[in-house]
């Protein structure tokens, strides 16, 4: 059964061009749905049925995971089976096809403050090759919104500081190019001039814009420790996750008037409902946006009750 995962996995990544990250979320689901088969007496795929993953969605959720981790676990499978099922291994159509996910909460996305942006962006310090990367990678995920993943996948061949935008490869290799703004243009154009040399090891040709102390592209997993050691550093109270950033880009470029479209587009969402939920994120703070804008709206009248 592994076998089938595996040329599953190298058909979705030629054929969808998917990221990394995702791939590595389809194997893992599909994984330890193998497990549960075999712990069902199944060793052979066509043996499975609706059934099998009815009862395996049910253990995940009596294990206490969340409707959001079963929901993708369903998807995993559902394509797996969907190709099985195109190479002949199912017979009687994909088995998942039916079933429906539980209910996600829509839980509004975390957005700093501009204030505890701020303070999260002056966080690292600049005397070191080191800092100054730090910076350049927290100034540009709040200048463009990109992900994590993009971020770290960037070139030094698809920045230009001088004019001021990057290109960005986003999910499905999707190109998108993006404005960085003077401030992170300013960061970048220091680190690039001044600093990455510093980082690299004696002859290497590293393409990767971001490197670490070996040398090589820094990871997700290396961002993410750098980011919550500036948040602590920030003493920023609330959770910080890798697209808190992102959330507080699109937030703060639409409570300023931006176009939801345009932000859509810097997003690179293909869908605009996927960048609406900022708008719910700014309908959350109406009340408290309208006292503080409206020249009208804490103005008391005086000699009457309302």
């Amino acid at each position: 059964m592994e076998a089938w995962l595996q040329t599953f996995i190298q058909h979705v990544s030629a054929e969808k061009g998917l990221a990394p990250n995702t791939l590595e979320s389809y194997e893992r689901d599909i994984s330890q749905y193998l497990v549960f088969l075999r712990g069902e007496g199944v060793t052979e795929l066509k043996d499975s049925r609706r059934i099998h993953i009815q009862k395996y969605l049910l253990e995940l959720k009596n294990r206490g995971r969340a409707a959001s981790t079963v929901s993708r676990s369903l998807v995993s499978i559902r394509s797996f089976y969907q190709y099985l099922t195109g190479e002949g291994v199912i017979a009687g159509g994909n088995p998942a096809l039916q079933l429906e996910a539980p209910k996600l909460d829509k839980r509004l996305p975390h957005v700093l403050s501009v204030e505890e942006v701020v303070q999260l962006l002056e966080a690292p310090e600049t005397g070191t090759a080191a800092g100054v990367r730090d910076k350049v990678m927290l100034e540009m995920l709040y200048a463009t919104g990109v992900r994590v993943t993009e971020l770290i996948s960037l070139d030094v061949s698809k920045v230009n500081p001088e004019l001021g935008f990057i290109e960005c490869s986003g999910k499905n290799r999707k190109e998108r190019v993006i404005p960085i703004g003077k401030t992170a243009a300013k960061w970048l154009r220091l680190y690039l001039r001044d600093m990455r040399a510093c980082m690299l090891r004696d002859g290497s040709d590293e393409p990767a814009l971001f490197i670490n102390h070996l040398g090589s592209r820094l990871t997700r997993q290396g961002f993410w420790k750098i980011i919550k050691k500036y948040a602590r550093e920030a003493r920023i109270e609330q959770e910080i996750t890798p697209h808190t950033l992102r959330h507080s880009f699109a937030t703060h470029l639409l409570d300023g008037g931006a176009d939801i479209r345009s932000v859509q587009e810097m997003l690179g969402h293909a869908d605009l409902s996927t960048t609406q939920v900022y708008i719910r994120t700014m309908k959350s703070n109406l009340k408290e946006v309208y006292d503080r804008a409206h020249p009208r709206a804490g103005e008391e009248v005086s000699g009457h009750s309302i």
